[in-house]
């Protein structure tokens, strides 16, 4: 029998599009294993889901419609959901969640890809299966697929940098950034990525009607953005991990309470160079961020190698078939 797989993933204007694009790399690998896969379409999931979700993606209308769907597992990806609302969602289906807080869960199976996490961060509230740590990370085949090629040509002067500061473009960020970037970069490329409601895309449209940019809306093509870049300028959240993947030294952007945790222990290890852009000297830090970074090969070998270590870009594939098998 086909397993039926629901996913509730929240999106917004506050909270971005991550939690949808992990949450359909998960549902895209469990296709390709023959389950089916739907998703809880509110206006601002269903926006994602228009230009990023594949055919064979199914949608449902409401959460309380999931039921005449019959999933076998319902995976939620909201921050807004705990423990109490999964115990009263408990019933036919099994649950799953995927969370980067180490949050109290009441649910069967956890993935959380978070720098430094294992199962003991989630010992004693029942699940069956955690899936802790980078290996687990939800990134995209693309990715995979490109990470030889990109790992091979790293080390070279940076020529392009690929500006991902999240599609939702949370208080005008991305239009900031290279506002500040065109004043310290010289010569290097800016590749900008940006959502179609980006509060930033007119003036982005602007700048790069000017040259030196190349602006990418609603990209499908991040993998290879990624793969030919140089170096990065991105935010926090899952796309960390697609960046590791494929070893791009990033300048790293904590735009939300919730990556700072994550932020910190990346900088710590040595993996990003992390900068708040609430901080008081922030234009000074991001231009002595960037002459480190463009100006020691060192350094840029070390934010390129260390990352790609801790991910491979399978992540993916190996939570779907460890939900498949906790399904039966």
């Amino acid at each position: 029998m086909q397993p039926r797989i629901l996913f509730f993933a929240d999106a917004g204007a506050a909270v971005g599009g991550g939690h949808v694009m992990r949450s359909l790399t998960l549902a895209e690998a469990l296709i390709e294993r023959g389950a089916a896969c739907s998703f809880v379409a509110t206006p601002a999931v269903s926006d994602l889901l228009d230009v990023f979700a594949g055919p064979k993606v199914q949608r449902v209308m409401a959460l309380s419609d999931g039921a005449h769907w019959r999933p076998n597992m319902l995976v939620i990806d909201h921050y807004g959901v705990g423990a109490a609302h999964e115990r009263a969602l408990a019933g036919s289906a099994r649950l799953a969640a995927i969370d980067d807080l180490a949050r109290q869960h009441a649910v069967d199976m956890i993935v959380d890809p978070s720098l430094g996490r294992s199962a003991t961060d989630y010992a004693g509230q029942g699940a069956k299966t955690v899936l802790a740590g980078p290996t687990y990370a939800l990134v995209r085949p693309a990715f995979a697929a490109a990470r030889e090629a990109a790992l091979a040509r790293r080390g070279g002067e940076p020529r392009r940098c690929l500006v991902s500061l999240g599609l939702a473009d949370l208080d005008g960020i991305t239009g900031r950034i290279v506002e500040l970037l065109l004043q310290k970069s010289g010569d290097v490329a800016l590749d900008v990525v940006a959502g179609s409601g980006a509060a930033s895309l007119p003036a982005l449209k602007d700048l790069a009607g000017k040259g030196r940019i190349t602006l990418h809306v609603d990209t499908r093509d991040m993998a290879e953005l990624v793969a030919n870049a140089d170096i990065a300028v991105g935010a926090g959240g899952s796309s960390v991990w697609e960046r590791a993947t494929l070893g791009l030294p990033t300048i790293l952007l904590v735009l939300a309470e919730n990556q700072k945790a994550m932020a910190e222990q990346l900088q710590n290890a040595g993996l990003a160079l992390v900068l708040d852009p609430e901080a008081r000297r922030f234009e000074t830090q991001l231009t002595d961020a960037w002459r480190r970074l463009t100006g020691s090969a060192d350094l840029r070998r070390e934010l390129s190698e260390r990352p790609a270590a801790l991910c491979d870009g399978h992540g993916a594939g190996r939570v779907a078939e460890a939900m498949l098998q906790l399904l039966g």
